[in-house]
């Protein structure tokens, strides 16, 4: 990931004197280096831009000079940037005149990238980017204790932690003390790391979080139909999933973004970055159907041989019949076999919904995964609505379905039910008895992303590899994140983890993380132990 990445640091304001956050700065650059990543000076990572501000029906005109960061640059760091009065008056100029110029002038809606150029000579903390889908925004700040207090429950953490990336006008916010470093994005990441760990913090969870920007798959990445939702079980247990889980607040509501954000012209950025989307919540809900088959799930190895390459894939590993079914081989433990990529099918919660008071008419979606990527809407729905848009999370939701299908196929012949929250369960709370947890040291790439599908994909792989197919509950963890649950039967998985919160085994926020994570090192030292004996 690090030698793929170019970075820049803005240079710092006239004046500054944050002992501890100077220090981290240097420190992160260092760090950076080591790990591969390319550091590229100011004046190269931008280049000069300039525009004209003028009012129709005025001779006022203003020619305004800015440098912008270029598209190839990964991330910028700066730090946080505290307006004067004069500061203030140009903010409230430069708000005034964009959005007379968003009624009057412009016939349509412009980018993110636009918008930012156009108020950005007025804002410190808007650092102007040429491609803001591939430049995010690292800033450094003073630690918030407040934010970081594990006892402070995580639904009052999301105002705090939205209202900072607002403020910052930022993808990513390290907080920074003496003795303590925290990480924030859109996933609402809690997480804190001591000093002494920056190594750690650099390789496992800044550099994972710049590679892999958090963004929303368009509608033009599906094929878009129309399914009837009152016909379909599992939409029907979606449902019954979501108001199931209700007691226990493992699903905030999130946010609406016009709640949150009160300035037009920062309305407008985040509305165009996320595709549409009107607001944000934390977790999901998902229902996998069985399956879908058409011929022999698995063949033997002479079968094999017969089939055809796939253009573009290695015919080591992916082949194809007559009719166009794909074969992909898999080795389970020592096993090889021959096994038939099915249909995928996945009922969802939509994007910004109440996760746990669904409207069985127009709040759930099915994705499906075919040879690509198939939405389909309640029917009667307007694909061109704002508030309907798949989840983030989608890439995981397919994943984890064909890493069952393929690998644990006794976790999905009924069905499968997945729930994904912001926080973890201790490891005490997993159950002898075929429940297991993986994943506590993977990257910590945001959830959603399609590395992070990857990982919860090789996640099933893992535990099958180690335990056996046999799996009644698996906790697949995204490190800053939080944990994907699934199971082969609803009824258990909603007592599992109402039994969680009863017992105060599971809750939202990182302060479970550091228990499951000690849990596993000290289950690798036993088997090192074993294995050298």
């Amino acid at each position: 990931m690090a030698k793929q990445l170019k970075i820049t640091f803005k240079p710092l304001p006239n004046g500054y004197q944050e002992t501890a956050i100077l220090n981290f700065r240097d420190t992160l650059e260092q760090q950076l280096r080591s790990n591969g990543v390319q550091i590229v000076p100011w004046e190269q990572a931008t280049k000069e831009f300039s525009y004209d501000v003028k009012i129709p029906f005025t001779p006022w005109k203003k020619t305004i000079a800015t440098r912008v960061v270029k598209s190839e640059v990964s991330a910028v760091v700066d730090v946080e940037r505290y307006p004067s009065w004069l500061g203030k008056i140009k903010i409230s100029i430069a708000e005034k005149l964009y959005q007379f110029y968003s009624r009057f002038v412009w016939k349509q809606k412009i980018s993110a990238s636009k918008i930012t150029q156009f108020i950005g000579w007025a804002e410190e903390n808007i650092r102007p980017l040429e491609d803001p889908t591939n430049t995010q925004v690292i800033v450094l700040t003073k630690l918030d204790r407040e934010f970081t207090n594990p006892q402070l429950p995580y639904p009052k953490k999301i105002p705090i932690g939205v209202s900072t990336l607002i403020r910052t006008f930022s993808e990513i916010v390290v907080g920074i003390s003496d003795t303590q470093l925290s990480i924030l994005n859109m996933n609402l990441s809690d997480s804190t790391f001591p000093i002494e760990e920056i190594d750690r913090f650099v390789s496992r969870s800044l550099i994972p979080k710049v590679y892999v920007p958090i963004l929303p798959l368009p509608l033009s990445r599906f094929e878009v139909g129309q399914y009837d939702p009152m016909q379909s079980d599992y939409a029907a247990k979606l449902v019954q999933m979501g108001k199931e889980l209700a007691d226990t607040n493992l699903l905030p509501s999130g946010f609406k973004i016009d709640d949150v954000i009160k300035r037009k012209s920062h309305r407008d950025i985040v509305d165009w970055m996320a595709n549409g989307r009107t607001g944000v919540s934390y977790g999901f809900v998902a229902y996998a159907e069985p399956p879908q088959y058409i011929g022999a799930s698995e063949l033997a190895e002479w079968e094999w041989n017969n089939l055809s390459p796939v253009d573009g894939f290695s015919s080591e590993e992916l082949r194809q019949n007559r009719i166009g079914r794909r074969y992909i081989k898999t080795k389970i433990v020592d096993r090889i076999a021959y096994k038939q990529l099915p249909d995928i099918w996945v009922v969802s919660s939509r994007s910004g919904s109440n996760k746990t008071d669904l409207n069985l008419e127009t709040d759930v979606l099915r994705i499906g995964l075919q040879d690509k990527l198939l939405l389909q809407l309640p029917t009667g729905i307007n694909p061109n609505a704002g508030d309907i848009r798949p989840s983030y999370d989608l890439y995981v939701m397919v994943a984890i379905a064909l890493a069952a299908a393929l690998y644990a196929p006794n976790l999905i012949q009924q069905g499968m039910p997945m729930v994904h929250f912001h926080g973890y369960p201790e490891m005490q709370w997993f159950e002898a008895n075929h429940e297991y947890c993986t994943g506590v040291h993977n990257p910590s790439v945001p959830c959603g992303t399609y590395e992070s599908g990857v990982f919860n994909f090789l996640g099933i792989q893992n535990l099958v590899n180690q335990y056996g197919d046999t799996i009644a509950l698996a906790g697949l963890v995204e490190p800053d994140h939080g944990i994907n649950i699934i199971a082969s039967d609803l009824s258990y998985l909603l007592d599992r983890l109402k039994s969680g919160i009863a017992e105060n085994k599971i809750e939202l926020g990182g302060r479970h993380f550091s228990s499951l994570k000690s849990s596993v090192d000290r289950q690798l030292t036993v088997a090192q132990g074993v294995a050298q004996s």
